[in-house]
């Protein structure tokens, strides 16, 4: 029972900052960010997980932080196609218009759909490879690959050309 409190309190004593980090750059809200860190914790330790390590911790962390916001993302999108139906006439507009955002890469990102974010940060933040994303998250790598193709275009509409954007560095078995 005490190894996985020990384990927790390595993780968010040791790379609670890093795990903010990752949540700010998948949500561009620090607000949220905190929150999605919250919410991955509780899931990573909510049941027993033998022989967890910090190292594995933070894997499974990170991964809820991404499932947990692509998960939030697709409740509000339901909800936002009903909610008329429960309340009239909402005339309230995005509170976040007027928010200058201080870095144009964090504006361009937080712009991307949420899967595209999510591949686009899995690949380059979490240096992972396309078959690795498609497991993560449960999607095909050929989706995975469409995904950080829109992404990328979305990014270099924004930024300019992108140095590095190669999407696949290793052949899929069975295909050339």
């Amino acid at each position: 029972m005490a190894d996985w409190r020990n384990t927790m309190e390595c993780l968010v004593r040791d790379r609670e900052r890093a795990l903010l980090g990752y949540a700010y750059l998948v949500c561009g809200d620090s607000t949220e960010a905190q929150d999605l860190v919250q919410d991955a914790l509780v899931r990573t330790f909510s049941r027993p997980r033998p022989g967890l390590t910090v190292f594995k911790a933070e894997a499974y962390v990170r991964r809820a932080i991404t499932s947990t916001y692509i998960d939030q993302y697709r409740r509000h999108q339901r909800w936002s196609r009903v909610q008329h139906l429960f309340r009239p006439g909402d005339g309230g507009d995005d509170a976040t218009l007027g928010v200058d955002m201080s870095a144009d890469v964090t504006l361009a990102i937080s712009s991307l759909p949420p899967r595209e974010r999510a591949c686009i940060l899995l690949r380059f933040f979490d240096d992972l490879t396309v078959p690795q994303i498609g497991r993560q998250l449960g999607i095909a790598e050929g989706s995975v690959k469409r995904y950080l193709s829109d992404g990328i275009e979305r990014l270099e509409r924004s930024l300019g050309p992108l140095e590095d954007t190669e999407i696949e560095t290793t052949p899929v078995a069975g295909y050339r």
